[in-house]
């Protein structure tokens, strides 16, 4: 069984571009529910979509801290991307092996 922080670890990879995004898609369940200050989605393919219609472009990242537990993962980290550089934590929820639930936090006054 692939460990929750296996699986945050990929999609982080796929996020910021070092594997391509459509690897993302293997790992999401088809009721993927995703909550961030500036989206929310409902699906895999919605939240899929959001991010082949406005991509990450130029963005970097670095791991302050990760938890886990059996159903779970935590990474707290470093954003950056020109003209914005914040700290975001995201939890991973897993259930039959893919992520199900995704929660990004973050001070959105960086991107102003």
């Amino acid at each position: 069984m692939t460990k929750p922080l296996d699986l945050a670890e990929k999609y982080m990879r796929s996020f910021f571009g070092m594997e391509p995004l459509e690897k993302m898609r293997a790992i999401l369940a088809e009721d993927l529910l995703f909550e961030g200050p500036f989206l929310k989605s409902f699906t895999a393919k919605e939240y899929l979509d959001s991010l082949h219609e406005n991509p990450p472009e130029d963005v970097s990242y670095v791991v302050e801290e990760a938890y886990e537990d059996e159903n779970s993962a935590c990474l707290v980290y470093w954003f950056s991307k020109p003209g914005v550089d914040t700290r975001m934590a995201q939890t991973f929820e897993i259930r039959d092996g893919k992520i199900h639930k995704i929660k990004l936090v973050f001070d959105t006054e960086a991107f102003k």
